[in-house]
Formats: C-alpha cells, structure tokens, sequence
C-alpha cells in the first residue's frame, strides 16, 4: 500500500511540474521552477530523500521511479530552455540584418585642422632638415622672456598678455612661473642643452590673458623655428622662409620682407605672401582686403644677447628665428574667417576638413 501511495505521489508531482513548466515564458522563469522541483531542497529532492524510511522491499521500486521521474523533469527543462530560446531567436528575425543588403558605413573620425595645418607646417620643414622637439606648456619666467633678451620691466612684457601661475615667487615677491605666451622659451631650452649646429621647429599650444574675437584667441597654436650655425645670414632665412611659402601655397608665391620688432631678434622683419586669391587687384577681396599681401608670420636674426645668455658666443655663431600661428595660416589658406571656430566644436564646420 505504502508502495502504491509513492508512486501515485511521484506521478502527481511530475504531472503539475510538467504542467507549470509549459506555462514558464522566460529563461528566469526556468530557473525558479528548477530549484523549486529539482533544487537541493526542491520538493522531488524531498521526495527521494524520503525512500530511505520505506520498507526495504519498497525502497527499490520508488528509488527507480524517482529517478525516472528526476531524469523526465530534468529531459523537459532542456527542452523548455530551447523553446524559450528559439522563440526569442524568431521574434528577432523581422529586425535581422539582411547580408544580401549594402553594409552600414560607420562614422569614421577626422583630423581637426590645427592638427592637419600643424603636420603639414612640420613635415615642410622636416624636408628641409629640421627636427621637430616640443616643449612645457607651463614655463618659467626665466626662459619665456628673460633669456629672450625681455627682462623685468621691460617694456616689451607688455606685447605679452600674461596668466601667471601663483606656484612660485621670487625674493620681490614676482611670479616666476606662467602658461608660456609663445614656443620662442624653446630657443633657450635647446641652446642651453645642445651646440650647434641646431636646425628646430617647435609647435606647441601658446596662452594670452586677452578677449577672444574673429582674430584673436585666449590659447591658440604657434610654430617657432630656429637654426644656429657659423655663418648663417639673413640670405639663408629668406631661402628658407621662401621654400616654405611655395611649399604651403604654392610655387608661384612672392613674398615681401618689412622691418618689425621683436625683442628677441635683430634685425626683425614681418613676412608676407601676396594674395593668392586677387593678386592685389580687387579691393573687395575677403582675404586681403584689397592690400595685395597677407602677413603669415614674424621672422629675425637671432639677437646676440640671446645667445649670450645660453653661453654662445656671437662671434662665432649667429642664427634665425621664425615663428607662425598655424591656425592664421590655415586661415588664409583656406579663407577661414574666424578664428574661433577651431575651437568652437561645431561638427559642420570640423566636417569641412
């Protein structure tokens, strides 16, 4: 009788656990119901433990069913899983991709202008045999306007809108330290740390303390150039500067030498191309406005009182020096207006270059 009792028991639990099984929509569904019949404490787990408290004669018989029970639960379980699976699988299929289309192109990122201006100034000037270094953008007072020929209370500090640092001060109380105004501080750095003969371009991010408009911006891009050597000439500036310009703009480009003062040169010109959008001769010109030349940067011999300060001796060597804002040049390059948009992070304008 007993015998009978457990089986009809082992009979109605696999009826209503095969039952709820059917009903179970989703795979965590699965997982409450197997633990809840099949779990360690599951109520077939009770079941079978309970077969060792039967007559000897009886343990047999329910052991066996039990276990076939066990196995027929464990069979369906699976195949719910699968069910549950491919149901899913198939209500994904009307969004599938369909391989026989064209694929879907990714976006791919671009070159930000200043960086493509700035690689194209630098691989010019590799050609033409200069190395390309780099410097701190945090710089002491010493290098940025000291050993640049720009002591303390000179008056050229002020062509230099200045964020100081409040890190360091000096015995009168002066910050020493600043966001560099210019990469002219690398002139110092790779003459005190190297002898001629030294052939540089130095780009880098410049800061000004000044308000931001079409043609100026508070931290912007420069290229500084410098060459030291025994004898070089104003000639050889010209040359080089020259070679640039065609390079840049185009081998038909003039240029024009005017004086300018730069404390940190002797003799200081500015260096200007002629207009490659009129030729001069349309006052209405966007680019030029009329004047016929566009000034793309400033340019000298290397004054002997900066090369005294690295310990050169302006008897033996002499140098030039040059120095650009890659984002003017891409500017006339590419009748850019404004110089704000380089940093303005607008997409249509980015998507251009």
């Amino acid at each position: 009788m007993a015998e009978n009792t457990h089986l009809q028991e082992l009979e109605s639990l696999r009826d209503a656990a095969i039952q709820e099984l059917e009903s179970i929509p989703d795979e965590s569904g699965l997982e409450a119901w197997r633990v809840e019949y099949l779990g360690r404490s599951g109520k077939l787990t009770q079941v079978l433990r309970g077969v060792s408290t039967l007559p000897a004669d009886a343990r047999p018989v329910i052991g066996a069913a039990g276990n076939k029970v066990k196995v027929a639960l464990e069979g369906r379980l699976g195949e719910r899983q699968a069910a549950i699976v491919n149901a899913r699988l198939d209500s994904l299929a009307d969004d599938a991709i369909d391989i026989s289309l064209p694929g879907r192109s990714l976006a791919v990122g671009r070159l930000h202008p200043s960086t493509i201006i700035l690689r194209e100034i630098t691989e010019i000037f590799r050609g033409m045999g200069f190395q390309v270094v780099e410097g701190p953008e945090v710089e002491l007072d010493r290098y940025n306007f000291e050993a640049l020929n720009i002591p303390k209370d000179h008056p050229a500090r002020d062509m230099f809108d200045t964020f100081w640092i409040d890190a360091n001060k000096d015995a009168e109380g002066r910050f020493t330290t600043l966001l560099r105004t210019h990469t002219s501080p690398m002139q110092a750095r790779i003459m005190e740390a190297h002898e001629p003969p030294i052939r540089v371009v130095v780009p880098g991010k410049v800061y000004r303390y000044e308000a931001t408009d079409a043609t100026h911006e508070s931290q912007f891009y420069q290229v500084e150039g410098l060459a030291v050597d025994k004898g070089i000439t104003f000639a050889n500036l010209k040359h080089t500067l020259h070679e640039f310009a065609r390079r840049m703009f185009g081998s038909e480009r003039k240029m024009r030498f005017r004086c300018d003062y730069f404390p940190f040169v002797e003799p200081g010109v500015d260096v200007s191309i002629d207009c490659f959008n009129c030729d001069g001769t349309d006052s209405s010109c966007r680019i030029c406005r009329g004047a016929g030349w566009l000034e793309i940067m400033g340019a000298g011999m290397v004054h002997p009182n900066v090369l005294r300060n690295v310990g050169y001796d302006p008897e033996v060597y002499s140098g030039f020096a040059f120095g650009m804002g890659p984002e003017r040049i891409a500017m006339l390059k590419y009748g850019i207006e404004d110089v704000r948009l380089f940093y303005g992070n607008d997409m249509r304008f980015l998507r251009q270059f």
